[in-house]
């Protein structure tokens, strides 16, 4: 009795779950019902304000600017102001910039949308803090585990964003003005969810952001290069496909019932393996998960290239998903074991500058390809950074001995 009692204790000690995570979990759903919205409508509404076609999507390219632009912005008032009031303040930067957008709908003003949607970045770059915050919520051992949950909390945008879009298409004469409005509902919702988490103390940082090794150093790392790789290739390769996946079905005559759907299951495809993927890293390492990743892209770009169907648009956006959240959780896991406690604020900073950065980019080249290309030359040109990401994990496996332990 008395054994099977210290084994239940020792079982139960860390539970991976606690209040403050689930809460976190439904903050990335909320984050994530945004950002999936945005990517549906955004190219959409821009596509009917736009002076020119190829601009279609420079409000879906606003977005990830404004969240490079404001990476080093939110490092300093996480470092100043803690977690909680900084998260706070980017969700309610996502209420302002949702009722902006919805004006520029209404007014029909394309350059607004494009600020709009900038301005929104503040908040997709808070919100890309979540999944590090998660580790912080529980011991070191299960923080994979937690990483990968809060990821997984995306499952509800993959749900709510599509859906929302379709569902408030046509609430007003304006296309897509209900869904910029619900927005804003959702940021409120955040800000008072948000209130009820507490983060450690310990980890809200009163020192300096000079604090620990300078930048140089830390990006210099081959772990850390490497994770940057996966992270910024990874979701770059996701949002070459995605952004221009609305404008594609659209040209091939599928309606936008369709495209929901598609987006719907290419978002549950990316976020419902983080159910498992920090069991899957613990089980095989961070590299051959990430490997799979890699092999799921290319699988991806396979089945889009085969057709315009809508099963195949349907498939190969699933697969992409998965792979997405294989590179970009095991990215997470592997630059983790790169930094310090007191680097944590400008480390995380630095590998989200890379990952908005090049969304920015291919943001932009997604809709300048779909609309002046089509959608087998983006396909052609997303295998060259697939192949980059592969480099990087074969190269890296193969020094691992030199380089040290990591996962």
């Amino acid at each position: 009795m008395h054994l099977d009692r210290k084994l239940w204790r020792m079982t139960h000690k860390h539970p991976l779950l606690n209040k403050n995570l689930v809460l976190l979990i439904l903050c990335q759903g909320l984050f994530l019902t945004n950002n999936v919205t945005f990517i549906a409508i955004n190219g959409l509404v821009g596509l009917s304000l736009s002076p020119v076609a190829w601009m279609a999507t420079l409000p879906v390219m606003g977005y990830v600017v404004g969240g490079a632009f404001s990476t080093s912005i939110v490092a300093k008032t996480q470092n100043y102001f803690g977690r909680k009031l900084s998260f706070q303040l980017g969700l309610l930067v996502a209420v302002l910039s949702a009722l902006l957008c919805a004006y520029a709908a209404i007014s029909k003003n394309f350059w607004l949308l494009v600020l709009g949607t900038f301005i929104a970045g503040y908040y997709s770059a808070n919100g890309q803090l979540y999944r590090f915050a998660a580790a912080e919520l529980t011991v070191v051992s299960q923080r994979d585990k937690a990483v990968s949950w809060v990821l997984a909390g995306g499952i509800l945008g993959a749900v709510i964003g599509p859906n929302l879009a379709s569902w408030t298409k046509d609430f007003f004469d304006t296309a897509f003005l209900g869904a910029y409005l619900t927005l804003s509902i959702a940021g409120l919702i955040g800000i008072i969810v948000m209130q009820f988490i507490h983060f450690p103390e310990e980890f809200k940082t009163r020192h300096s952001l000079s604090d620990g090794r300078d930048l140089k150093t830390i990006l210099s790392q081959p772990v850390f290069m490497v994770a940057v790789i996966g992270a910024s290739l990874g979701y770059g390769v996701m949002n070459l496909l995605m952004a221009a996946t609305p404008l594609a079905m659209q040209i091939c005559g599928l309606p936008f019932s369709d495209t929901a759907l598609v987006l719907e299951w290419h978002v549950i495809g990316m976020f419902a393996p983080g159910f498992f993927t920090g069991s899957l890293i613990q089980r095989f390492g961070t590299l051959k998960i990430m490997g799979v990743g890699v092999i799921l892209n290319l699988l991806c770009i396979a089945i889009a290239l085969s057709g315009t169907d809508l099963h195949q648009f349907l498939i190969a956006l699933f697969l992409l998903g998965v792979g997405w959240n294989f590179l970009f959780t095991g990215s997470t896991s592997l630059a983790m074991t790169a930094y310090r406690p007191e680097e944590r604020d400008k480390a995380q900073a630095a590998i989200n500058f890379f990952v908005f950065g090049t969304m920015a980019f291919t943001s932009f080249g997604s809709g300048a390809l779909i609309t002046s290309q089509g959608w087998n030359i983006l396909n052609w040109g997303s295998l060259l950074p697939v192949a980059v990401t592969a480099g990087a994990l074969i190269w890296l496996s193969a020094n691992r001995k030199k380089l040290g332990s990591f996962s």
